[in-house]
């Protein structure tokens, strides 16, 4: 099965009208659709404005493929259980978010190979129609690592170390280290 989703925040039919326009022109698998309170309503396959939490991640862990928006929470589901996840970033121009911020994530998704990226409609159906190359990743842990969560919680706290040789604040990622500590500075 197709796993389609728009997440639950807000709408994007040009996504769904797309998936739906491919699927009554092929021989498409079964597809499943959670579609929001969008004005598009799909023809060509089955479709839930809602679904409840336990029924999202079953029906992602039960998909062959996950189509979706650029959004965090599918994306970081779709990674959990390793499944193929083709995404579509929604347009600040289009209305379809505040601004462009799925792009940047969709890009950096496609960049660390753990997304297959559609930047518009043609696009998509372009990746629809060779879905046995869209990009699987390898499964990520379900929650933060330990050494991470200490390193959050001492920088809120304020009881990270200063680095010796930098004065940079010493965490287990460094990066992470960097940008909290010029954060703090700000």
């Amino acid at each position: 099965m197709i796993f389609v989703t728009v997440g639950s925040q807000m709408p994007f039919d040009r996504l769904i009208r797309t998936v739906d326009d491919w699927a009554g022109r092929r021989q498409a698998p079964r597809l499943f659709a959670q579609i929001a309170g969008g004005d598009y309503v799909p023809r060509h396959m089955q479709w839930q404005r809602f679904i409840s939490p336990a029924e999202y991640r079953r029906r992602i862990f039960e998909s062959e493929l996950i189509i979706a928006h650029a959004g965090m929470g599918t994306v970081l589901t779709a990674l959990e259980f390793s499944r193929p996840l083709l995404v579509m970033p929604r347009r600040g121009g289009f209305g379809e978010t505040r601004n462009d911020h799925q792009v940047a994530t969709a890009a950096r998704l496609a960049e660390a190979g753990y997304a297959s990226v559609a930047m518009n409609e043609d696009e998509l159906i372009g990746q629809l129609a060779s879905l046995d190359q869209v990009a699987v990743s390898s499964a990520i842990a379900s929650h933060a690592s330990v050494e991470l969560l200490s390193a959050v919680r001492d920088f809120i706290s304020g009881d990270a170390q200063p680095s010796r040789d930098s004065g940079v604040q010493s965490h287990p990622f460094p990066a992470v280290g960097e940008e909290l500590a010029h954060a703090k500075a700000a």
